[in-house]
């Protein structure tokens, strides 16, 4: 725990999907999958990785955000650092100068994501332990010492966590088993991504579900059309008991997502996530009120019960409540913080939470979201894919169903079969079910050629882009 932090080095890689389509959506139409990749240095020579994930342009503003921060980590060792994390991270988070490109959200929180990312890297390879068994091994008190209460108490205070975390304790052991013998349930987006051909769509269905794959989600919101025939095609073929989910990806506006969706119905989608901009709080309550009626929600992770849905919006309509209705229904929110959550929670207008590794201020805050997720009794259901974001919060939903929830109801972590190859210790999928890491650290680490190959612009790939340009 002595070792010192005497260097951060951060480095902008790209993968160039757009080539293939990978990751398209309504709104993403060419994502080069992307990251801010760290790596902090010992004196006595041991390294912790961590990454925040981009979809290409305006990665080297993340990498920008990172360098700034680094001043605030070289010269601190790791134990200092764990000793008071909760400090630590309010110094990336809180600086009194940066904080005002935040604060606790946008570059900055990107920025801050992929350094505290890093450092439990670290702790974890100095533990030599996988991050998620650090977690589950942790002392609940020294657990709670990492997070940042500030902003929350009125949800969730320090005692409450407290006891959320001692009660969970009974049992933990038989999850542990159980995980490392089955896996965590997951389902797939790899599938139908928006750019996709109808021949490529059918062939990614068939190898999924002779993998064991039973829950789907497609992209939509372009060309209604398409859609339709998508959506139909996909039904088809996952047959009527498997689950389906769509993805807008905020494209629509409030009267054309209630028109789209509505026309989407019969293929009996489990949830619509992101269908209009995700600042609109009033759109989101019009459309939840006027899709509840045709089941499409989320209640228990099965489908909405309309009539409860549409009890709770009338009574928001009496009260401050409505003001912070952003959804009656799931959408992939990705909330940049906690107090976001804690907020949406309060309301009662999320029925799944889905936390992502790299949007907010790494495990530490997403740690104090699993455990207001759990005192209000909604279900998380991680938001992943990307570079690397599979293969970090599979850490964090271990964690959860082991040493907070102690259930699996209405739980999956979302799953995308796109990049894997480039890491050390990449994610391995069984049975559609997330199989618990066993190497050290947190998973960042990513090869070495690769992260040569892919740097930006200097590396190999994208000097051949340059040269083939130049050229054309």
């Amino acid at each position: 725990m002595t070792q010192k932090i005497i260097k951060l080095t951060v480095r902008d890689i790209r993968f160039p999907t757009s080539l293939e389509l990978h990751g398209s959506d309504a709104m993403h139409t060419d994502p080069d999958y992307s990251v801010a990749y760290v790596v902090i240095e010992t004196d006595q020579g041991m390294r912790g990785y961590g990454l925040t994930f981009t979809v290409g342009r305006g990665t080297e503003i993340v990498v920008c955000a990172v360098e700034a921060l680094s001043a605030l980590v070289v010269g601190k060792s790791l134990e200092e650092i764990v000793s008071d994390f909760r400090g630590f991270y309010r110094l990336l988070s809180s600086d009194g100068q940066m904080r005002w490109i935040g604060p606790e959200k946008g570059v900055i929180q990107l920025a801050t994501a992929a350094v505290l990312n890093s450092v439990w890297d670290l702790w974890a390879r100095m533990e030599g332990k996988p991050l998620w068994k650090l977690l589950v091994d942790m002392e609940p008190r020294k657990l709670i010492s990492c997070i940042d209460f500030r902003y929350i108490t009125d949800a969730l205070t320090e005692q409450e966590a407290l006891e959320i975390l001692e009660k969970a304790e009974a049992g933990k052991q038989q999850r542990v088993d159980q995980m490392l013998k089955e896996g965590y349930p997951a389902y797939t987006t790899s599938c139908a991504w928006l750019g996709y051909s109808d021949q490529l769509l059918k062939q990614l269905c068939t190898d999924a579900l002779s993998e064991g794959w039973t829950k789907f989600k497609v992209k939509v919101g372009a060309d209604l059309e398409d859609d339709i025939r998508r959506c139909s095609l996909i039904r088809q073929m996952i047959g009527p008991n498997n689950t389906l989910m769509i993805d807008a990806n905020q494209r629509w506006d409030v009267g054309e997502a209630i028109t789209w969706v509505t026309k989407l119905a019969e293929y009996k989608p489990l949830w619509i996530e992101e269908p209009t901009c995700p600042d609109d709080i009033l759109g989101h309550a019009a459309i939840s009120k006027a899709l509840a009626p045709l089941g499409i929600g989320v209640a228990s992770g099965e489908q909405v019960r309309a009539d409860s849905l549409l009890k709770f919006f009338h009574q928001c309509l009496s009260s401050r409540l409505l003001l912070m209705l952003c959804m009656l229904f799931l959408w992939a929110l990705q909330c940049h913080n906690r107090v976001m959550f804690k907020q949406f929670l309060q309301a009662e207008a999320l029925q799944f939470i889905q936390i992502d590794s790299c949007r907010m201020g790494s495990v530490n805050e997403n740690l104090a979201v699993l455990l207001m997720a759990h005192k209000f009794k909604v279900p998380v259901c991680p938001h992943a894919g990307g570079v690397g974001l599979c293969e970090l919060v599979q850490h964090l939903i271990l964690f959860d169903y082991i040493s907070v929830s102690a259930s699996l109801d209405d739980r999956m972590c979302e799953f995308v079969d796109h990049l894997h190859e480039h890491f050390i210790s990449p994610v391995v999928i069984k049975n559609a079910h997330y199989m618990p890491p066993k190497d050290p650290g947190y998973s960042c680490e990513m090869l070495e050629s690769s992260v040569q190959r892919y740097q930006y612009p200097q590396g190999e790939v994208w000097k051949q882009f340059k040269k083939q340009s130049l050229k054309d």
